[in-house]
């Protein structure tokens, strides 16, 4: 088998290596095509800096490296161009100040080219180089990837002046590429990251770029469609299927499908984020691979700050995609941007988007985090009621379900419970319900603030209605009159409606009644 390119963003050595490439070249031929300042911006580890490098290596007309790809026999390989590529991953403003990490950064390019630079500023130095290279005889290449880096490691509070200090040195920066004697100069410029600030805090000089982000002629740009996931990784598929023979291939791939599939940039094409297949075959089983990358620790502290806990099905408007900015995060801008929510509709008349969760590895553990932000407790403790209720609906056993949704809203830490009671109570059942749909055939539907479960199991379907502060009865009656059993009425088992009260004040069940509907 090929080997595996993990974090490999080198297109030269994966080629050379033979390992594992998806052919996006067809893709990148049209990009390259089109216009030529462009801005893309996409979630961590997807592939963004080995497509820079694949262009790279383009411009510098490696046509060998090409052999056997789409592009081979329909590009100018004749056509050679010198190419600038700063990648933030490597450059180092940490032990460093930006500033001083950039202009080291461009006099070694200037080496490269055999120009010594004369400016003292990175702003001055960046179009020294540019124009420089270009009297060399051919229009520059400029790729600059992960240009937020700087600014999304410091996104904390405590550490918001440095994010600050980073912004205005980067904004100058890129100043330099404003005037019409750099623009004249570039063939080609590509910048890309993982948030899209905006434009008045950061680019407004460079409001000639065109956003691809939600581009529907780059939408599989970057990513795995589901066909490429079977044609690349044909071999390595097998070889999990051996590990797991208990599963059909088809069970598997679709196993795959709703563990590591689909994110989408306009609600219809889906795509895989290559670093969770790649580590599935790698490690042969499911895991949270992406998720490990970057533990969402600021994330988790936004969404309390905003009181966000019910994160699926989010209706936003084409400007909370460039709302992006140091003194006023959107959390839920963050979660699109950083890859825990994607598109699932697009209304692109009405410019309405719908937001959710991309795939089951997401949900699962930015649920446990959830969870354990809510209760004060670790992530890692936060499956065990989920299974105990799992175990009182797998043996019908309805008290036990009411005793873990007791001890669930005891856990809450009283100084919540202020002004907030329903809010928190809703959440907290609320993400409860969800987990146990990976465990067990769950659904949680919400309804004008009200929360919906149905719980399926081999034999039974339990049709639940939660209510605060009133009967329980008056939840039951809600699952009669809305006839939310019709739709299961084909399934040939025992359909139970559940109505649960939950009582504010004493923090607790108020009561509950189950009968048959």
């Amino acid at each position: 088998m090929k080997q595996l390119p993990i974090g490999e963003q080198n297109f030269a050595k994966i080629r050379e290596l033979d390992m594992v490439y998806v052919d996006k070249t067809e893709q990148i031929w049209h990009l390259l095509k089109g216009s030529s300042y462009n801005f893309l911006s996409r979630p961590r580890r997807f592939g963004k800096s080995l497509t820079l490098s694949t262009i790279q290596h383009i411009f510098e007309g490696r046509k060998e490296l090409f052999r056997g790809l789409w592009i081979e026999d329909q590009w100018d390989w004749s056509q050679k161009h010198p190419v600038i590529h700063l990648s933030f991953n490597v450059l180092n403003y940490k032990d460093n100040k930006l500033e001083e990490a950039l202009c080291k950064f461009l006099d070694k390019q200037a080496q490269r080219f055999g120009i010594a630079l004369n400016e003292t500023t990175a702003k001055e130095k960046l179009s020294e180089l540019i124009l420089a290279v270009n009297d060399l005889g051919d229009s520059v290449v400029l790729l600059i990837d992960e240009y937020d880096k700087p600014l999304i490691d410091y996104l904390d509070k405590t550490e918001l002046e440095q994010a600050k200090t980073n912004r205005g040195i980067l904004k100058n920066f890129y100043g330099s590429l404003k005037s019409g004697e750099v623009q004249l100069a570039l063939r080609f410029f590509l910048i890309t990251g993982v948030s899209k600030f905006s434009q008045v805090s950061l680019f407004s000089d460079l409001n000639y770029l065109i956003d691809l982000s939600l581009d529907p002629s780059i939408k599989t740009l970057v990513g795995y469609t589901q066909e490429e996931l079977l044609a690349y990784f044909d071999e390595h598929l097998q070889v999990l299927n051996q590990k797991l023979p208990h599963l059909s291939r088809a069970e598997l791939i679709e196993k795959i499908r709703i563990k590591y599939n689909g994110y989408s940039w306009d609600g219809e094409q889906k795509v895989y984020n290559p670093f969770m297949v790649l580590l599935m075959f790698k490690y042969l089983r499911f895991g949270d691979f992406w998720f490990k990358t970057g533990t969402p620790t600021f994330l988790i502290k936004v969404l309390k700050e905003q009181y966000i806990y019910k994160v699926e099905d989010l209706q936003v408007p084409e400007s909370l995609f460039d709302s992006y900015d140091l003194e006023n995060l959107d959390a839920r801008a963050l979660m699109f941007q950083t890859g825990y929510l994607t598109i699932k509709k697009a209304d692109w008349e009405r410019g309405r988007y719908t937001l959710g969760y991309p795939n089951q590895e997401v949900e699962e553990a930015l649920s446990n985090y959830l969870i354990g932000s809510l209760l004060n407790r670790m992530p890692s403790d936060s499956l065990r009621p989920v299974l105990i209720l799992e175990e009182g609906f797998l043996n019908n056993d309805l008290p036990k379900v009411i005793t873990v949704i007791n001890s669930l809203l005891k856990d809450i830490p009283s100084n919540l419970l202020d002004d907030k009671t329903e809010h928190f109570y809703h959440a907290l059942v609320h993400l409860h319900f969800r987990y146990l749909g990976f465990n067990m055939d769950s659904e949680v539907h919400t309804s004008d603030g009200r929360m919906d479960a149905v719980v399926q199991t081999a034999s039974h379907v339990f049709i639940i209605e939660f209510k605060m502060n009133v009967p329980a009865q008056v939840a039951l009656q809600q699952i009669r009159d809305k006839q939310y059993a019709e739709k299961y009425r084909l399934s040939n088992k025992t359909i139970l409606g559940l109505g649960i009260s939950f009582d504010t004040e004493k923090k607790a069940v108020k009561d509950w009644v189950v009968e048959a509907v």
